[in-house]
């Protein structure tokens, strides 16, 4: 089993800063992209960035100058983060963790999606 936990500051001035982390953990034998989606009620998710296991990253238009995706593979530690500058009101809204994630079960190998429970940001003006 695998989960995804997600940690940051919920609320923040616009122009301000604040950095998501996300963990994962359990049996995982290698953590492929991983990344963050918001998604508005009753829409699907959208990308807002994503990073490669080998450290590519590929960002939303609307993001693309203001937030910076990492992530940290050393010692297994699978965490992404999400480094979010010059916040604007609009930015108002959930955030959720994804991970394509390898894991190693029964001797055999399974590759699968996985969300954290989303974090929400709120950007006030």
């Amino acid at each position: 089993q695998v989960l995804l936990v997600e940690s940051g500051v919920g609320l923040v001035q616009a122009g301000g800063s604040l950095r998501l982390s996300c963990v994962a953990s359990g049996t995982i034998f290698s953590a492929n992209t991983m990344g963050w989606y918001c998604q508005a009620p009753g829409k699907q998710p959208d990308l807002v960035a994503v990073i490669r296991s080998g450290g590519s990253p590929n960002y939303a238009d609307t993001v693309k100058v203001r937030f910076t995706i990492s992530r940290d593979n050393a010692n297994a530690k699978n965490t992404v983060y999400l480094q979010m500058n010059s916040l604007k009101p609009e930015d108002t809204t959930v955030y959720y963790c994804n991970a394509d994630i390898t894991t190693l079960q029964r001797m055999r190998f399974a590759l699968e999606t996985y969300w954290g429970e989303g974090t929400l940001i709120t950007v006030s003006s």
